[in-house]
């Protein structure tokens, strides 16, 4: 813009003061590349793109470039909703277009079936709700994060609008009952309930009972039973509305007191609340992304099934996976939900699978000590000593070979060809290194030096393999060590290659090179420049089944690709994976993710992925939204975190207090240093931007604040009081401030 605005000066001193002043139109923006450009692409084409773009990444920059995600693999082909209380052990699949509740997938082995099946229709013709997708408005949730799931659909004029949700009251909450509500607009109209299946029913006194006389629906005065269809009508007039329960688990005998429809919403708002209030609190100027974070964390919730966080529900991934579920348990505790977090902790300690039993190990590990250093609770470190310990005493026995590794395993969980693993000792000699750390912490000198000498001589056995395994010319650095994996090129043209792109994130993860090794970089420029990324996720290219050779995404496996980079302060690209993931990574207004998703496999009005929901997907986006905001590391790689960044990675477009009128805040956000409190208030019009902060209980050794210029402005210098702070790399150093200050940051506007 600055050079524009002097060439306008330089040719207006040329002409007369009377004359108009030329026009000078801006250089033309360069077209984006096509979807099938961006997915034959080496280059992140788009996620480039976005950091090019005025303003650098955003929602609205990637969120039209590709149909949202719709389908799957199912007959009921929508995505299905999981809908339960929290942690609820019966849950009820709600097909989002509307079209019914618990329907057949008909897809084994990879989906389960839930309940018995209700089909919706609407009008004279009996059409099957949702079934033209131009017609439908939705879903979405209530008040942009609650579970009660709002959806629309015109037919022969009028409009059918549809709420569901599940209840929370106790026999309801323990049968998977849905409270289904539908009214009809403009016109007069009928809805129809079909219950699926061979076993005959039978309806009295408002219940619809099976075989065996329990009840599976009770409905109003409003519904006419027909034995024959097996059905339920109700003829509704315009502006009219009419209810439905439905239970997943057939209940044998109604409570008394059953809840109507609003006194139950009313009491399950309440419960679900009290769970986002409970934890911390991010407000964020951007409704899209606080929406997100508060319907993740109640979708996680969802997801769990007592003290277990399972990957999904309703499919064949309901249960535990140790990496993929320990971060969901993770990103409720950087939420605040600790006392939930040790719960959930257990039951992955006790975790087993033969077939990655190094990188079991090695996460068992990261996952306790990482809580252990957000909460310093010793107890539970005692409590869980017979556990840890043998897990220990496991990685210590497997590495007495000849060359200071871990036996060979999987190349991956789904690829059985037997490597010395990179991703398996990496993740073992962390969970070494972390432990040793934590017993020093605790006291147990002894232990933790034998621990920590240990650690040391398995880091360099594998930074050694390593070293012969590189190969120099590409800088690649394999997965599979002392061994010919080739370089893969691109990464997802083959099954190994796509299982490399998945892996070698957690490698990044793991900080194995340490600090400096340019052996990480080489990581993250093969991801970027050989077909590694798409809109910052990482890309994925099954090689069987019916998804064979579909590109896509599995975004899930990208999270320590973020925060590697945010660790490394690279945060244009790491706002390229976070907004990517928000815009195509999860379903529009409903934010469920899968496994992975395909960038063609689908129709103008939608595209597939693959068994969502995931709890893994979720924490993803939590955990690098906590980041961008709230970073505690171990920078001087001794296992101990002892540097605390604030706002380190936002997005300029969160400062731009004339269009968005709001401010950033964090409470009772836990870390290596206890809870974190701060707010940040932009009055770019008024020439500042105030932060107000308070001093965590445990100082840290270094701690930083760094904020973005605000759109169309730029800091020029930053006050505490009276005192001047040094800007350095856009960081404010406040190492040593206690109590609570503001730190004011002067801008001026660019010209």
């Amino acid at each position: 813009m600055r050079p524009l605005f002097f060439l306008t000066l330089a040719l207006s001193a040329l002409v007369p003061a009377s004359a108009e002043p030329i026009p000078i139109a801006p250089p033309p923006r360069k077209p984006l590349p096509s979807p099938k450009e961006m997915a034959t692409a080496k280059e992140d084409l788009w996620g480039e793109a976005a950091i090019r773009a005025p303003g650098g990444p955003s929602y609205e920059f990637f969120r039209d470039l590709l149909p949202p995600l719709r389908y799957v693999n199912t007959s009921f082909r929508h995505y299905p909703i999981v809908l339960s209380a929290p942690l609820a052990p019966v849950k009820a699949r709600w097909v989002s277009n509307g079209s019914g509740i618990n329907l057949r997938a008909d897809k084994p082995p990879m989906w389960k079936e839930a309940g018995t099946p209700v089909s919706f229709f609407v009008g004279e013709k009996d059409e099957a709700f949702g079934a033209n997708v131009a017609q439908l408005d939705g879903p979405r949730y209530d008040a942009g994060y609650l579970p009660r799931v709002l959806v629309k659909y015109t037919n022969e004029g009028a409009v059918y609008e549809q709420e569901a949700f599940a209840g929370g009251s106790s026999k309801v909450y323990e049968h998977g009952g849905v409270y289904v509500q539908f009214a009809v607009q403009k016109k007069a109209g009928r809805v129809t309930a079909r219950i699926g299946g061979k076993e005959p029913y039978t309806a009295d006194a408002g219940v619809v009972k099976d075989e065996k006389g329990w009840a599976v629906i009770r409905f109003g005065s409003e519904w006419k039973w027909d034995k024959e269809k097996k059905e339920l009508t109700a003829n509704l007039k315009a502006g009219a509305s009419t209810n439905l329960v439905v239970f997943t688990k057939p209940i044998e005998e109604l409570p008394n007191t059953l809840n109507g429809h609003l006194t139950e919403w009313a009491g399950l708002v309440k419960v679900w609340d009290r769970y986002i209030i409970s934890g911390a609190r991010f407000a964020i100027p951007e409704p899209m992304a606080n929406n997100a974070w508060r319907a993740l964390i109640i979708g996680n919730y969802t997801i769990a099934v007592g003290n277990r966080m399972h990957y999904s529900a309703g499919n064949a991934y309901d249960h535990l996976y140790e990496a993929e579920c320990g971060d969901a348990v993770r990103s409720l505790m950087l939420f605040g939900h600790t006392a939930d977090t040790r719960k959930m902790i257990g039951p992955l300690l006790n975790f087993d699978r033969k077939a990655t039993r190094f990188h079991v190990a090695g996460h068992k590990l990261q996952l306790l000590t990482h809580y252990y250093w957000v909460t310093r609770d010793k107890e539970y470190i005692k409590e869980t000593r017979a556990k840890w310990e043998s897990v220990v005493k496991f990685i210590r026995e497997s590495r007495k070979t000849d060359n200071g590794l871990l036996p060979k395993d999987n190349f991956a969980g789904d690829v059985n060809t037997q490597v010395y693993s990179l991703n398996s000792n990496s993740a073992c000699w962390r969970g070494l290194r972390d432990m040793a750390a934590v017993l020093d912490d605790l006291g147990e000198k002894e232990t933790a030096i034998e621990l920590r000498k240990e650690a040391a001589e398995f880091r360099k056995a594998i930074l050694d393999a390593v070293g012969k395994s590189v190969r120099t010319k590409e800088k690649f650095v394999p997965v599979a060590l002392l061994s010919a994996e080739p370089a893969h090129d691109p990464l997802t043209a083959t099954r190994q290659g796509s299982y490399y792109n998945l892996i070698i994130p957690y490698v990044l993860g793991s900080g194995v090179f340490g600090p400096g090794d340019d052996r990480e970089s080489w990581i993250i420029d093969y991801l970027r420049n050989h077909g590694g990324l798409a809109m910052g996720m990482i890309r994925s290219t099954p090689h069987q089944g019916e998804f064979n050779n579909e590109p896509g995404v599995n975004v899930l496996y990208g999270l320590r690709y973020n925060l590697t980079l945010l660790r490394r302060g690279d945060c244009d690209h790491a706002l390229v994976a976070f907004y990517g993931q928000l815009a195509q990574g999860m379903t529009r207004n409903t934010f469920i993710g899968g496994e992975g998703s395909r960038f063609f496999h689908g129709d103008k009005h939608g595209r597939s992925f693959y068994l969502p929901p995931n709890s893994a997907s979720n924490a993803t986006f939590l955990t690098t939204l906590r980041y961008l905001m709230i970073q505690d590391w171990d920078l001087d790689d001794d296992g101990k975190p002892e540097t605390l960044r604030l706002c380190d990675a936002i997005p300029p477009r969160w400062l731009d207090g004339e269009k968005l009128q709001a401010h950033v805040e964090v409470e009772k956000a836990p870390t290596a240093f206890g809870e974190v409190n701060f707010a940040i208030h932009p009055r770019p019009a008024k020439g500042e931007l105030v932060a107000e902060l308070e001093a965590p209980p445990r100082p840290p050794s270094r701690w930083t604040l760094r904020l973005p210029d605000p759109p169309g402005y730029k800091i020029t210098g930053a006050k505490i009081g009276t005192d001047e702070l040094k800007l350095a790399d856009g960081r404010v150093d406040l190492s040593g401030r206690t109590g609570k200050f503001q730190v004011v940051f002067s801008v001026k506007p660019i010209r």
